[in-house]
């Protein structure tokens, strides 16, 4: 039996995934919980074997629980699901440690082959996600233009970027007319929204 964790902040889906995969002789869902920081106390509680996660949650993101997993239980495997089909992800998911990425809508039978395929030490990556990523390109933007537009994402000034990164104001704003030039963007907002896009943020 494949000791399964289900970590996503919509309840719906998640009780969906949970019923369907709880149909499967070879499956079991040990636990079921809604925030990112919750999921490693549930894998070890539980004995799980795989953490199906979603991206996008409270507490932690998924691509941050896939290397926190990683690094504390090593033999859980990690398989993301997301309804985001942003090519940077898959990217980052893997270099997380993630061995499984799905779109959230596959069917439940193809959800379950990847548990299996993850569970035996493989990999399965969406073919569409995947051709996505690999035809996209690699992030054009440094590791600290990254963290500028990251912390600019909530309407920050070059002032509290600045502060917030440890930087000088006018190194900040050069970071962030860099960003710009470099996603083709007109200002900071609509930069941060193509990164957010890509995947990069």
């Amino acid at each position: 039996m494949i000791r399964v964790v289900l970590a996503d902040d919509e309840h719906l889906i998640r009780g969906a995934i949970a019923a369907l995969l709880g149909l499967e002789p070879d499956l079991e869902v040990v636990a079921e919980v809604s925030r990112g920081d919750e999921v490693l106390a549930a894998v070890t509680g539980h004995g799980a074997d795989i953490a199906v996660l979603d991206i996008e949650m409270p507490g932690a993101t998924g691509l941050e629980v896939a290397g926190e997993l990683k690094r504390a239980v090593p033999d859980c495997g990690v398989l993301i699901l997301t309804s985001f089909g942003r090519p940077g992800y898959l990217r980052r998911a893997l270099s997380a440690g993630a061995r499984g990425f799905l779109a959230k809508d596959a069917p439940v039978d193809q959800l379950a082959g990847a548990i299996r395929k993850v569970h035996e030490g493989g990999r399965y990556i969406d073919t569409e996600l995947a051709a996505t990523a690999m035809t996209s390109g690699e992030s054009p933007l440094t590791d600290r233009e990254t963290d500028v537009l990251r912390v600019a994402a909530d309407g920050s000034s070059a002032a509290r970027i600045a502060k917030a990164l440890h930087l000088r104001e006018g190194t900040v704003r050069n970071y962030l007319s860099s960003a710009i030039s470099k996603t083709g963007a007109d200002n900071r907002m609509s930069a941060i929204r193509t990164a957010q896009d890509m995947g990069w943020l």
